[in-house]
């Protein structure tokens, strides 16, 4: 990868206002852009109308569109007018009649380089479990002029699989863009570790407003090295943040040290043990049940 700027638009949203939220999401381009000479911006989860809709299907569906199709269009379009990369996270209308949770990565010549389907549906949105998304069935990484670029969404990073096969794909750099509603611990615990683990950069962005369902996000995006150390950390408001990435981070075991850092998470694995682990499983607690 090459040293580039990458920046954090934690913006907040209008429920279910696709229109106003595409126009103010341009406006955050060019503030990425200008204020932090970003080559990269990256924006929350379902950015075009939030996390919980209070819609039924059907009006959903008709407010969404395709990928590519005009949202990824009027992205594309601010994304080249500023020369930057754009990663843009909304609900997508597929094929089928079907719903995904899908995150668009975008070029600074304004083209879809691809786009990845949340593979980790949370229990509320999982179509399987009464909601709307139908997981995606995918895990690929992306290459652009900046570097190789993974994507996972939201409850996908307590997944520790799924940021592994990322890097095993050779990501640099994961992309997190997320609307989650639990704790900073468990936000900032899963951002590091999949950040640590793997030895990539996490860019960890999440929602701040309210959604139609009155859920309150509490921002506090994100932006952590390959060794876990935090870059950036945005507020509970919103705001942009940014961080510049070295090409070369595992030079050096911590910040601030000259020490060098002799362990490698991937290529120190024994993969030996891990034969056994794609298999299904149970927790030994039960999942509660009710209301989730």
């Amino acid at each position: 990868m090459k040293e580039f700027t990458v920046a954090c638009a934690q913006m907040g949203f209008r429920p279910n206002d696709v229109d106003y939220n595409l126009k103010k999401s341009k406006e955050w381009i060019c503030r990425a852009a200008e204020e932090h000479q970003a080559d990269l911006v990256v924006f929350p989860e379902t950015i075009t109308t939030g996390f919980i809709h209070n819609l039924s299907f059907n009006e959903l569906y008709k407010l969404l569109d395709p990928v590519p199709g005009r949202v990824t269009d009027e992205i594309g379009r601010a994304a080249r007018e500023k020369g930057v990369h754009v990663c843009y996270t909304f609900y997508e209308r597929g094929e089928n009649g079907t719903i995904y949770n899908t995150a668009a990565l975008i070029d600074d010549a304004g083209a879809v380089v691809g786009s990845y389907r949340k593979t980790h549906a949370f229990i509320t949105e999982n179509v399987n479990c009464g909601g709307w998304v139908t997981p995606g069935t995918e895990v690929k990484t992306f290459d652009t002029r900046l570097g190789k670029i993974g994507i996972i969404i939201c409850y996908d990073g307590d997944f520790p699989e799924l940021s592994r096969e990322l890097a095993l794909q050779g990501a640099e750099v994961i992309l997190r863009p997320s609307a989650l509603l639990r704790s900073f611990d468990i936000w900032y615990l899963t951002s590091a570790a999949r950040a640590f683990d793997n030895h990539v950069y996490m860019v960890a962005v999440n929602s701040v407003g309210t959604d139609a369902g009155g859920n309150h996000y509490f921002g506090n995006s994100l932006i952590i090295d390959p060794r876990g150390i935090k870059l950036a950390q945005a507020r509970g408001v919103e705001e942009i943040v940014s961080a510049k990435l070295d090409p070369d981070p595992l030079r050096f075991v911590t910040q601030g040290s000259r020490e060098p850092m002799v362990y490698n998470h991937i290529e120190d694995r024994n993969l030996e043990v891990y034969q056994n682990i794609l298999r299904d499983g149970r927790s030994p607690f039960p999942r509660a049940k009710g209301k989730k």
